[in-house]
């Protein structure tokens, strides 16, 4: 084909290129296919008209416009620091971290213009306002309390901007070098105090086992002396019973014996060469035999 016969061609079928044109151009602006992670916000003349959600979409070519496009990741914010003061008035350095996600754009794009920001001065007034009613060692010791109020108080402070908080987390609680050395100093009171105290009980318990074994050797001693006194008792029943069945001489017998046995005991001894023996000593020897006599 010549060109003048292309021009001719072109020229007689201008109106049907045109449209085909046009509607190439309306279905290019009446679909729009939205990503997994994203929302879009739709705006007739600079009105909501309404949020697209993942997939395919259809809106009115040259009517409805797509303004925002929303990501609806979770996000971090940076993480922040911020000054409180304790209950018992302790200046403490919190760090804190918060990760969020949009759930509602059309309240995120038209209610709200700095998001991030917006959040984390809400997070430092929620954590300020928290710390300053609890003491220090709460502080330390509640931190998954603590954690879980924040994140409460921050959802519903954030609801209105179409915004869920995922997480909020407290990184670290840092005190100033004064505080430290004062807690230093605590704490090697107490293990002092600790120490004292664990001496002290020590003590105690041996006092207290030394007071058990004099108890236990004075009870001992005291059932020997018992057994002894039982022994005495029972020598002395029998004796009483001889004295009983034969008389005033068996017991005159046992007196004259044990004189006898005294001499001879003393007459033994290694340093006696001259034993001087009484009358009475020999009056219990002849009476000691008059009874063996007369009780043969």
């Amino acid at each position: 084909m010549t060109e003048d016969q292309i021009i001719n061609l072109l020229s007689s079928n201008l109106i049907y290129i045109l449209l085909a044109f046009l509607l190439f151009l309306v279905i290019f602006k009446g679909i729009k296919i939205v990503p997994q992670s994203e929302q879009h916000v739709v705006e007739r003349f600079g009105r909501l008209r309404s949020v697209l959600g993942p997939g395919i979409n259809f809106i009115v070519p040259f009517l409805d416009v797509v303004r925002h496009k929303i990501s609806i990741l979770e996000r971090q914010l940076p993480n922040a620091s911020q000054d409180a003061i304790t209950k018992d008035n302790v200046l403490v350095q919190v760090e804190t971290s918060v990760f969020y996600r949009i759930t509602q754009p059309e309240k995120t794009v038209y209610r709200i213009r700095d998001v991030d920001a917006a959040i984390a001065t809400t997070v430092a007034g929620i954590v300020r306002a928290e710390i300053g009613k609890m003491d220090l060692d709460d502080v330390q010791a509640n931190r998954n309390q603590l954690i879980s109020t924040i994140k409460i108080l921050v959802e519903s402070a954030v609801d209105d901007w179409g915004i869920e908080v995922t997480r909020a987390e407290i990184l670290d609680v840092n005190l100033d070098q004064a505080t430290r050395d004062a807690m230093l100093q605590q704490l090697n009171a107490e293990r002092a105090r600790r120490a004292q105290v664990t001496e002290a009980e020590g003590q105690r318990r041996a006092v207290e086992l030394a007071a058990d074994a004099e108890l236990y050797a004075a009870q001992k001693a005291a059932e020997a002396r018992r057994v002894e006194a039982d022994a005495e008792a029972y020598a002395t029943g029998v004796v009483a019973k001889a004295i009983a069945d034969n008389g005033l001489e068996a017991a005159q017998y046992q007196v004259a014996l044990k004189q006898v046995e005294s001499l001879n005991a003393l007459g033994q001894g290694p340093s006696s060469s001259t034993v001087l023996v009484p009358a009475q000593a020999l009056e219990a020897f002849g009476n000691a035999f008059n009874m063996l006599k007369g009780k043969s």
